[in-house]
């Protein structure tokens, strides 16, 4: 027997069912390719947000640390010079005839202030109220 070949089947014609059914599957992709890409972009803003922020951190941290290290040492310069000066001036006073300044002492600690006493009574009586004022009419 002779073998036949087989025959391919045919494909149907699109039709307006097979256009539809396209188009509402593009649509559908499409949805879920647009939420995909906002969510990814969402992310990516609360990802920079949290960068910028510990950079904004690091950064002030650095400029504090600096002023620290920049104060320090004008505090050590300023000590310097006013020992210069005062080492410096100390024989002009003392031909003067005028006493050396005492070296400066530490700033003392602030006493805490004593609580106020307790309210006493008025020694003079509260005031009487206002007398109530009348109104006058304006006669049109």
């Amino acid at each position: 027997m002779p073998v036949k070949k087989k025959s391919r089947a045919k494909t149907p014609e699109p039709t307006l069912r097979h256009v539809w059914l396209a188009g509402l599957g593009l649509a559908a992709v499409a949805r879920r390719e647009a939420i995909t890409a906002a969510n990814d972009a969402a992310a990516r803003v609360v990802a920079l947000r949290r960068q910028a922020g510990k950079l904004a951190s690091d950064t002030q941290a650095n400029v504090l640390g600096g002023i620290a290290s920049v104060r320090e040492q004008g505090e050590a310069r300023v000590g310097q010079f006013s020992a210069e000066v005062e080492a410096r001036l100390a024989p002009v006073l003392s031909k003067l005839g005028l006493k050396p300044a005492r070296k400066t002492a530490k700033p003392r600690a602030r006493k805490v202030a004593k609580k106020a006493p307790a309210k006493r009574a008025r020694a003079t009586p509260a005031r009487k109220p206002a007398a109530k004022r009348t109104v006058r009419r304006r006669s049109a």
